[in-house]
């Protein structure tokens, strides 16, 4: 998986994920038309009419994938973590209600997956105080930096079953040129490991169809 200089530094950082993610569901058995990226991505909610994602994959009346691709540059991270986390927890709740509501036909469920890629800078890197007005947090927040915070997120959305699979990608500006110019700071969220569940689910359904 790569990302261009733009997918680092400017608005299309997320062109070269999804390239790659497409292409690699293509070679797994799924139809190219079958692949939405920007175009036909809206689906319906339960708590808001509708949502655009960013890829979704549809087989005839079949919902196979769903993902999230969102990141987060500086120089200004503390405004923007808690935006992330609710529109990250919120929409897994909507999408999963409207699927238990029937909202996608007879559909099996899909694979809901959140990939997130982070600027890595020393502003992300450097431990951040909590607030303890009247209750403690949990330890692992505790001086925990962006990096730290996000990978704790991105592990506890796993966890909790919300996403099938997470990826947590960080990139420097200065490694905009090298191949690979991510690092993976987790090996539980690492690229590998979302597609090997992504492709599995895709690729099974493609064949069984």
């Amino acid at each position: 998986m790569c990302c261009a200089r733009s997918a680092v530094t400017g608005g299309k950082q997320m062109d070269g994920i999804a390239a790659t993610i497409t292409a690699l569901m293509v070679a797994a058995g799924v139809l190219p038309e079958s692949i939405h990226f920007r175009r036909r991505v809206t689906l319906p909610g339960f708590y808001r009419p509708t949502k655009d994602w960013d890829i979704v994959v549809k087989v005839g009346d079949d919902l196979l994938a769903v993902i999230e691709l969102k990141s987060h540059l500086g120089p200004s991270f503390g405004n923007n973590f808690n935006n992330r986390t609710e529109e990250a927890m919120g929409s897994a709740l909507d999408i999963w209600t409207a699927f238990r509501e029937g909202k996608f036909a007879v559909s099996p469920a899909p694979f809901l997956g959140y990939l997130f890629l982070l600027q890595d800078c020393p502003a992300s890197r450097t431990p951040v105080r909590v607030a303890e007005p009247h209750y403690l947090v949990f330890p692992e927040f505790r001086d925990a930096s962006y990096v730290q915070r996000y990978e704790l997120f991105c592990r506890k959305l796993v966890r909790e079953r919300q996403y099938n699979a997470a990826c947590f990608l960080l990139a420097a500006r200065a490694a905009a040129r090298k191949r690979p110019n991510y690092t993976e700071p987790a090996g539980d969220l690492s690229a590998a490991q979302f597609l090997l569940q992504l492709l599995r689910h895709v690729g099974n359904s493609a064949l069984a169809r």
